[in-house]
């Protein structure tokens, strides 16, 4: 667990390095312009970093505090995975002399798929209207909101259990209500933070969080179940958000504009890069007919569908299955569960990077960037999860996994961001929608591996990757034809719009092609 730690902080430091010394080409004109005739670039001080924070640049210092709040997020979300089997587990325990054994709660496995499921009914309740919330009172404000409750839901999570089997399962759908505006939110963050060309970088160095916090929360759920009790899983995650809330409260502002730190170069920047879709747009409309008649939002939509599948099977049952099929014991099924988490930080932050590189240079388009990185990624996955069904190996069955999962990381340089590329004016909204549709794998497949694997054999897990591998080849297939990287038709912001500033008067947007509206 601590090597995960360390190489956790390794990444961190390698990000704040590439932060202070980076530039893409956009940047270097905005710095240029700025400059006295004949003055070299080469000799003017990183304006651009923050007057704070190791000289990070300030959306860099936003990507990376939304990183630890993902991390938070997920590790509030999976650690229910490795409590409940402390929680069903049999212990010994001497009355009277007698060495009897019990358990805390005597759940069958379909019990523990609905109390492992409810999270998500809650979680998909507020994927559109945390989208459309976003535009209205801001990401950065609902993104703490979201995090700061589900925090105080999980420090109650064990007396809840005490009391009744039905307020712990009203609680974790409680928790889902409030996780679910966290990745919609963010997407209004970066609406207004992140420069076309470092669109993908910034968005995956966030949602490499969740990995991260997946890879130190399951493996330290583990040992805190082993050592010390189940119950502060829960005490220990729940405290460790609160303090995060306050730090994104205290250091991140909601636009460039309102960010007392940042500096004029970077202001410009940010401002020129992303030009009119950066404003923000009150009282309109989203074209919801649009959205759902566009093929491109249904390529998102399927391909987020279908790594959900995946991911949220071997999330929330990976512990189990390494427990009862390749027998390891406790603490070392939250440590080897955590491993393609771990992989899958690592290939989220690569494929970010690889992304926005291959954007930059200009050999090909976003269009068959995206495709490159979701169709590869998925067609990678359904090879290893094959392999995992056919071996009765566990090494090679753990190898297999952790693979096939750490894949799925190039596939978020792919349908992640794709909402930012087709309307970044309602990219929250549009994350919201596709969320939806992903998070009911979260509700499904738990339900139905408890219902495949009730005799907790080899065979019935097989069906279960079987079922995972045809998914996601779905989803390769229907992104790889429909995907696209252009922003659409029906998102195009019209020239009496683009004159819209934040410190000018509002233009007339009666002819916008998605409704009506005004600038903020």
């Amino acid at each position: 667990m601590f090597s995960a730690v360390t190489k956790v902080i390794a990444l961190i430091e390698r990000l704040m390095h590439l932060a202070r010394v980076s530039r893409s080409p956009t940047e270097e004109t905005a710095i240029k312009s700025q400059l006295p005739v004949n003055q070299d670039l080469s000799e003017v001080p990183e304006e651009t970093s923050s007057k704070w924070c190791f000289s990070i640049p300030r959306r860099y210092v936003v990507a990376i505090m939304a990183f630890f709040g993902f991390c938070n997020v997920y590790a509030l979300r999976v650690n229910l995975s490795v409590a409940i089997v402390a929680m069903t587990s049999n212990y010994s325990h001497t009355e009277n002399g007698t060495e009897i054994f019990k358990q805390d709660y005597p759940w069958s496995s379909e019990v523990q798929g609905i109390v492992l499921s409810s999270f998500f009914y809650g979680y998909i309740v507020t994927q559109i209207p945390g989208g459309w919330l976003a535009t209205r009172i801001g990401g950065r404000k609902l993104f703490g909101i979201g995090v700061g409750v589900s925090a105080l839901v999980t420090l109650l999570t064990p007396a809840l259990a005490s009391a009744n089997l039905y307020l712990l399962v009203l609680g974790r759908v409680v928790e889902g209500l409030f996780e679910g505006v966290t990745y919609p939110s963010i997407h209004a963050v970066w609406s207004h933070w992140a420069p076309p060309l470092e669109r993908t970088r910034l968005a995956t160095i966030a949602f490499s969080g969740s990995y991260f916090g997946t890879v130190i929360s399951l493996p330290l759920s583990g040992m805190l179940a082993e050592y010390v009790g189940w119950p502060y899983i829960f005490y220990l995650f729940g405290m460790l958000a609160l303090i995060w809330c306050m730090m994104w409260w205290y250091i991140v502002a909601e636009t460039p504009q309102a960010d007392r730190k940042i500096t004029e170069v970077e202001l410009e920047y940010i401002r020129s890069s992303i030009g009119p879709s950066a404003n923000h747009i009150k009282n309109v409309d989203p074209p919801w007919k649009r959205f759902l008649t566009s093929l491109p939002v249904w390529a998102i939509m399927i391909a987020h569908f279908s790594e959900n599948w995946g991911f949220y099977t071997l999330l929330t049952e990976l512990p189990t299955f390494m427990k009862d099929v390749l027998k390891f014991d406790l603490k070392d099924a939250g440590l080897l569960a955590s491993l393609p988490y771990l992989v899958m930080g690592i290939m989220v932050q690569v494929g970010g990077f690889l992304a926005d590189r291959m954007r930059s240079e200009g050999h090909i388009t976003t269009t068959e960037v995206r495709k490159l990185c979701n169709c590869c990624a998925f067609g990678c996955q359904t090879l290893f999860l094959i392999a995992a069904a056919h071996s009765t190996t566990p090494s090679v069955v753990v190898v297999c996994l952790t693979v096939a999962v750490g894949f799925g990381g190039f596939a978020w340089a792919g349908f992640s961001v794709n909402h930012l590329d087709i309307a970044p004016q309602f990219a929250s909204i549009l994350m919201g929608l596709s969320n939806t549709v992903a998070t009911l794998p979260g509700m499904a497949s738990p339900l139905l591996t408890g219902h495949l694997v009730q005799h907790k054999t080899h065979e019935e897990w097989e069906v279960v990757f079987y079922i995972a591998s045809g998914v996601y080849l779905a989803g390769a297939v229907f992104y790889g034809l429909f995907a696209s990287g252009e922003r659409q038709k029906w998102a195009e912001i019209p020239d009496s719009y683009a004159l819209c500033r934040d410190d000018q008067s509002h233009a007339s947007t009666d002819d916008m092609p998605y409704g009506s509206g005004s600038c903020e």
